[in-house]
């Protein structure tokens, strides 16, 4: 049965009703009500508000990373597609000129930008969606995020809608949750310490995912920039896990690396530059560290060696990278994977030492192997950790009544 004829029938066919009844159950209600399957062609689909979002549970980091988990299997096996002529694009973005004979049109100042992420993803699933959003940094002078986010989903049969969501809470969670899949898998198991640059939200999620994985850490190192930002890290920690009994505030990212078992880059920088991205060497990282870098992220020449393992979140979206943009392709995506794409072009490592989590996730690859080897991951975002993360949340919503039902027709005008 598609996901179309649950929301239709679980919300009913009275456009007057806007909230779905609370507590209620998806699968009680379709057990009483399977004729109602004829509902087509009127077409319902909810609406997510944030403290929705929040009521259906997408800060449940743990059931994220396990819904990331599964959605790298499918990557793995190819049941899901994404934009593009090779269905691996990022996705589909707006940017300004420089100089524009229109005095309206946005400046290009810093991440400044407007993007659509499509996808499909299959196995349990088999729905499709897109992610939206504006970005802005001088939003924060407003009082409102960088970047505001909406999801909608759609029904993989119809195309019909299902939900449209506030997102940027689906969006930082998904963000999270890859990084605990890569702890899960190649982090050492007794790690502790966890060193982190950069204290905004992508260290808050990264950080709950490496608590859902690896429960014995017990120690945060943090390099921010700003006190405020510090002090509001270090007390969500102190409020989120009262087990971390140390939490400090370290100066560069040289003491956030060094005896960390596990570190991971979460600061923004500038794009165009990678000499001013952050950058791991190899003389800070001791046997054993799991490295995981969902932002800017460069490497010195001793952490190319063949001895560090190098992880893609997914290949595909590398090589659609090389394949749109000039290289070296590092000084447009700062992702740590894109500069071992250039340094494979250039002949200073070997393609084939570039390893895919999905094919770890999927056994056939291993994960860890021994308590010394260094492993660096590549986080570089895609539409269908949105999608999964989005139907996750979406299906908990029906099944808990959570929502504001809208009706798209109950007949359309055209035919």
């Amino acid at each position: 049965m598609s996901d179309q004829i649950i929301v239709n029938e679980v919300s009913g066919s009275d456009a007057s009703v806007n909230t779905l009844s609370k507590g209620k159950s998806a699968l009680a209600d379709l057990a009483s009500s399977a004729d109602r399957a004829a509902a087509l062609p009127a077409i319902d689909f909810i609406y997510l508000s944030e403290p929705d979002m929040i009521r259906a549970g997408v800060t449940d980091m743990p059931a994220c990373v396990d819904a990331m988990e599964e959605m790298f299997g499918l990557l793995h096996r190819g049941d899901y597609r994404m934009a593009g002529g090779n269905n691996n694009q990022h996705g589909a973005i707006i940017v300004f000129p420089d100089d524009s004979p229109f005095p309206d049109m946005p400046k290009p100042t810093t991440d400044r930008r407007f993007m659509a992420m499509p996808a499909y993803l299959g196995g349990s699933f088999r729905t499709a969606g897109m992610k939206w959003y504006g970005s802005n940094i001088e939003n924060r002078d407003k009082g409102l995020p960088r970047s505001i986010l909406t999801f909608v989903l759609n029904d993989a049969d119809t195309g019909a809608p299902l939900a449209y969501m506030s997102a940027n809470l689906l969006s930082a969670y998904r963000t999270g949750a890859v990084p605990g899949v890569g702890a899960r898998h190649l982090a050492r198991k007794d790690s502790r310490v966890v060193g982190i640059v950069g204290p905004g939200v992508m260290a808050r999620t990264s950080l709950e995912a490496f608590m859902a994985t690896c429960p014995n850490i017990d120690t945060v190192k943090i390099k921010g920039r700003g006190q405020a930002n510090l002090e509001a890290f270090c007390s969500w920690v102190a409020q989120k896990f009262p087990q971390i009994t140390t939490v400090r505030v370290v100066g560069t990212e040289e003491e956030a690396v060094r005896d960390s078992d596990i570190a991971t880059f979460c600061a923004s920088v500038a794009t165009g530059d990678p000499s001013i991205y952050p950058t791991v060497r190899r003389e800070w990282v001791r046997p054993g560290t799991f490295l995981s870098m969902p932002a800017p992220c460069n490497i010195d020449q001793g952490m190319e060696a063949p001895e560090i393992r190098k992880v893609l979140d997914f290949t595909g979206l590398y090589e659609a990278y090389e394949e749109e943009m000039p290289a070296p392709v590092h000084r447009f995506i700062p992702a740590v994977g894109v500069r071992w794409f250039d340094l494979a072009g250039e002949g200073r490592i070997a393609r084939e030492s570039l390893e895919d989590l999905g094919r770890i996730v999927s056994g056939d690859a291993p994960g860890r192997q021994n308590d010394d080897e260094i492993i660096m991951l590549s986080v570089g975002g895609m539409a269908v950790e949105d999608v999964a993360w989005g139907t996750h949340v979406y299906r908990r919503a029906i099944a808990e009544g959570i929502g504001t039902r809208l009706n798209l027709w109950t007949e359309p005008a055209l035919k």
